[in-house]
């Protein structure tokens, strides 16, 4: 799933896919902005990602898409 992570006084967004659930995320999510710990997310290839809690704008956590493969449209 996509997640885009918005930092304070910061023009760009931090975009990374994750193998995470949702849940898992916005539970990792809300313990950084209430604990003001650091927000630590491993994208899908295993980079670890860390912004200070206290700096977080927003987080959007993307749907959870299943991967189609192949040229059909369904």
């Amino acid at each position: 799933m996509e997640i885009k992570i918005g930092v304070q006084n910061v023009g760009r967004e931090i975009v990374l896919e994750s193998t995470q659930d949702a849940e898992t995320v916005a539970k990792v999510v809300g313990e950084a902005i209430n604990g003001g710990s650091e927000l630590r997310l491993k994208d899908d290839k295993g980079r670890l990602i860390i912004v200070p809690g206290n700096a977080l704008a927003y987080v959007e956590i993307g749907a959870e898409e299943v991967r189609r493969v192949g040229f059909g449209q369904f």
